[in-house]
């Protein structure tokens, strides 16, 4: 049985980690190089706790979920008291109120007419979904061969095998799957006059195979926190009605404050057809996720014939535990100002991410709500970096040539700027070696 490497951050593991370890498949992770992950025992607003008592500023979020912080009580409460009346029970033929709320308040909450909402556990699934509706949509029409996706460079929608397909192949974390997957069309983001023009010359010549547009609003994420303006997502939404397409978008790392509005899709004025959430869906909480429709997509599934309804059903699909934890999260949004903290966090971000411009090897510096982002020529020893991380004190977790934080919406100035300061200090050791 292999062992991971022993992690020199933690010397003495304690003894769940040293027997689990072995078996413990991580995420993204060489588990033949990588040293022995650290040991949480405790999260609390900010914060992670190791077993030794240290504690790390968390500039991740845990993969960008905890909007309002760890353990906060009100979401804690909600779930406390649905687990003591109903964790779980099939949607297939039985509803329950914590689900028929959180459907009613996305709902009102989503632009337009995004009133159709089917969830699901994660965030790459509900992409598969939105792509399953997408395609069965142009079939219930009638029409036929319309099975094919038009997606961006730099782009990420999950590690599934559909949502493989539409996710950067050339940049991304599935190169080894080519062959494998569906190919879909990969094409440049519409950002100037010149790939608008590219982009619906292209639209044009393929739109009676291609079912929908797919991409992330205004932040590419995973595929590297690469921005765009809101007005690509103009151009986007009016190439699609000009060539009769669906318009998917993928807030599920946008959506819920991030960039600064609610979600992302606010700040171009649009409304898509189809669109994804996940995430800082439940504040970090539980596994959720829900994919929204418009009416007239909705629509196209109803009729007399059982052919048409949307075949699909994850079991855990609308978990009462889970919607409660999301209803709690919306109170909190509507409760507490978030929006107005993440713009608090933004001017911060912008402020004292600024100097690393001046560090050689640093190729960028872009700030979006509360993202923030250096870009660098090129990525030095990763493990080495994310082990002073952790000795400086917070948990960031640099991927390809990015330095980046994503910290919970209600992180305060003293600890925002413990991230800041460790990521410009790292990021001048990593350049200079």
């Amino acid at each position: 049985m292999s062992i991971p490497p022993a992690n020199p951050l933690t010397p003495h593991p304690p003894a769940w980690l040293a027997e689990g370890a072995p078996h413990l498949w991580l995420p993204y992770t060489q588990m033949q190089t990588t040293p022995m992950a650290l040991p949480v025992v405790k999260t609390d607003g900010a914060r992670l706790t190791l077993a030794d008592g240290r504690e790390l500023v968390d500039g991740i979020s845990s993969w960008w979920t905890a909007a309002h912080g760890y353990n906060h009580p009100h979401i804690r409460t909600a779930v406390t008291a649905q687990l003591e009346k109903m964790p779980h029970v099939m949607l297939g033929g039985l509803a329950h109120e914590p689900a028929c709320r959180l459907a009613t308040r996305l709902s009102e909450k989503l632009p337009g007419d995004l009133g159709h909402v089917f969830f699901s556990e994660s965030g790459s699934v509900s992409v598969e979904i939105a792509m399953k509706i997408a395609v069965q949509y142009w079939i219930n029409k009638g029409v036929r061969g319309r099975t094919r996706f038009v997606s961006f460079k730099g782009g990420y929608h999950g590690d599934t095998l559909a949502t493989m397909s539409v996710c950067d192949p050339d940049e991304g974390m599935h190169t080894l799957f080519k062959g494998a997957i569906a190919e879909q069309f990969i094409c440049e983001l519409p950002t100037d006059a010149e790939k608008e023009a590219a982009l619906d010359a292209f639209l044009a010549a393929h739109a009676h195979e291609v079912a929908a547009v797919v991409t992330e609003p205004l932040v590419q994420g995973a595929g590297g926190m690469r921005f765009h303006d809101a007005a690509t997502l103009k151009v986007l939404r009016a190439l699609c009605d000009k060539h009769d397409m669906l318009l998917i978008l993928d807030e599920i790392f946008t959506g819920f404050g991030r960039t600064g509005s609610m979600f992302a899709c606010e700040q171009a004025g649009i409304v898509p057809d189809i669109v994804t959430l996940s995430k800082a869906l439940t504040g970090g909480t539980m596994a959720l996720a829900a994919t929204i429709a418009r009416a007239p997509i909705f629509e196209a599934f109803l009729g007399d014939d059982a052919g048409r309804a949307l075949m699909h059903g994850p079991t855990y699909t609308g978990n009462p535990l889970a919607c409660a934890a999301a209803n709690a999260s919306l109170d909190l949004f509507e409760r507490e100002p978030r929006l107005e903290q993440v713009a608090a966090i933004s001017a911060q971000l912008s402020r004292e991410l600024e100097p690393a411009r001046d560090i050689p090897g640093v190729k960028d510096v872009r700030v979006k709500g509360a993202i923030g982002a250096i870009e660098l020529e090129r990525m030095g020893d990763l493990n080495l970096m994310k082990r002073r991380f952790v000795e400086e004190g917070v948990w960031i977790r640099p991927f390809g040539n990015i330095v980046y934080t994503t910290p919970p919406l209600v992180t305060g100035e003293e600890d925002l700027a413990r991230l800041t300061s460790a990521m410009l200090k790292i990021t001048a050791e990593t350049t200079a070696a």
